[in-house]
């Protein structure tokens, strides 16, 4: 296999992929916005998430020098904002203003949430472990903000609301899958 070839294989085998629309600031106060497509839930007890950066990028810098970070879930109809965000923008550019994504501010961390995202996870930095050129950044959850609009009757987040994209390969996004309900089976007898 060429050099770099095992990236896009990886990736359009490993699908689909939640995107965590990662907002942090900087240490001068800039907020920075991009998508990061290896996400996941570390822990529930400690309540902890985790992203992964290929490459040293602005939103590791960011999360090293303060220890903060919000992950913004991606829905379907925001899909070509979480594209722009993606763009390789100057050290120093907010995402959020150039591309004119309204933000608020979140409840317990500094960087703002993506005010448009159904869920947002408020994370403090728990660690961040180097793999080869990548930095698995995992995050104490502190809060989680949900929208009442994106809420089923149970009081947890409705799927079907929340119409979650993720990534497949190459250059495709997957938008919500046909959903399946099957109970678990309980302990053989």
């Amino acid at each position: 296999m060429p050099p770099g070839g095992l990236y896009p294989l990886l990736t359009a085998s490993v699908v689909p992929r939640p995107i965590a629309w990662v907002s942090t600031v900087s240490a001068e106060g800039v907020a920075n916005l991009a998508p990061y497509s290896f996400f996941s839930v570390s822990s529930p007890n400690p309540p902890v998430v985790q992203f992964t950066s290929v490459g040293r990028k602005d939103s590791l810098r960011n999360i090293e020098a303060t220890g903060e970070f919000v992950i913004n879930l991606a829905t379907a109809h925001m899909v070509e904002q979480i594209n722009a965000s993606s763009a390789g923008y100057e050290h120093g550019v907010s995402e959020l203003e150039a591309l004119g994504i309204a933000s608020e501010p979140s409840e317990k961390v500094a960087p703002p949430r993506v005010a448009e995202s159904p869920v947002a996870i408020e994370a403090t930095l728990h660690r961040i472990i180097e793999v080869g050129n990548s930095f698995v950044v995992m995050g104490r959850v502190v809060a989680i903000a949900v929208r009442p609009e994106f809420l089923a009757a149970d009081g947890l987040p409705s799927f079907e609301a929340i119409a979650p994209l993720s990534r497949l390969g190459r250059t495709e996004w997957g938008m919500p899958p046909e959903v399946r309900t099957i109970d678990r089976p309980g302990v053989p007898t």
